[in-house]
């Protein structure tokens, strides 16, 4: 993961699915594109919106962090 880029907040703000065509996601540092989720469509899921570091909402879904290994990580948190 090390060799991952690095982006900034406001980076990965953009790629919020209104911004740009990329929708990411940050959780523990590491940014995972979910463009092709169907559960992401126009960059929302349930009260969740892409484009942001979502570690600290994580506790309150009905999944574990294993949701993300089904996701490309595609760059690390600045």
């Amino acid at each position: 993961m090390e060799n991952l880029p690095l982006y900034s907040k406001g980076q990965l703000a953009l790629r919020n699915g209104q911004d740009m065509e990329e929708i990411w996601v940050a959780y523990e540092g590491i940014i995972y594109d979910v463009t092709l989720s169907r559960l992401w469509r126009n960059g929302k899921h349930y009260e969740h919106w892409a484009g942001q570091d979502l570690s600290a909402e994580l506790k309150d879904a009905p999944h574990t962090e294993m949701v993300f290994s089904k996701f490309t990580a595609v760059g690390r948190l600045k």
